[in-house]
């Protein structure tokens, strides 16, 4: 198949700036950068009204950025904790999604929406993991996430205390076994 030439309305990541034409496989612009409004198709009528327009969306595009950099100031920062089932190993019964991320985004005061946030790898454990939350596409920030059975070892992984081993436990496993010099059964 044919690539499709397109000129771009905004940046986007990998791909070009604002104004660039690029050639793009045509299910990446038929599914994603013409419904998303990121893109136009490369013909002469488009391009003529994207010369027209290219000084307005300029404007647009400079004053969105200076508002998502403004937000990212603003709550800059930002933990969110996400309390999941987990084992005793520490990993959790399914998994954390961007969809989790968004909710306790909304609920610290920052409005995004799921496909805003970029998950290098899946969320399968406990602990402190850091998300990037795209605002704009020449704006990102770094959401911290606290992934913990309860609240409360929420609070101890966020001041860096370690977390999943029994408090109980004073000697470490293995130890105390077998007495001083006993050796173990041959049989």
């Amino acid at each position: 198949m044919a690539a499709i030439e397109l000129i771009l309305l905004q940046r986007v990541e990998k791909l070009g700036q604002m104004g660039d034409k690029v050639r793009v496989k045509p299910g990446y612009a038929r599914n994603f950068l013409l419904p998303e409004k990121k893109a136009i198709r490369a013909n002469k009528d488009n391009l003529a009204k994207f010369d027209a327009q290219r000084a307005q969306l300029e404007a647009q595009n400079i004053k969105r950025r200076g508002e998502a950099e403004r937000v990212a100031e603003r709550v800059g920062g930002l933990s969110v904790v996400v309390i999941r089932q987990a084992g005793e190993s520490g990993s959790l019964y399914g998994s954390v999604s961007s969809r989790d991320i968004a909710d306790g985004c909304v609920a610290g005061g920052l409005t995004i929406n799921r496909s805003q946030i970029i998950l290098d790898q899946p969320i399968k454990t406990l602990g402190l993991t850091s998300v990037r939350v795209v605002l704009h596409p020449e704006v990102s920030m770094q959401v911290t996430v606290n992934v913990a059975r309860s609240p409360e070892e929420a609070a101890k992984q966020a001041r860096g205390e370690a977390v999943g081993r029994n408090d109980d436990d004073d000697e470490p496993a293995g130890e105390g076994l077998f007495d001083d010099g006993a050796e173990p059964d041959a049989n």
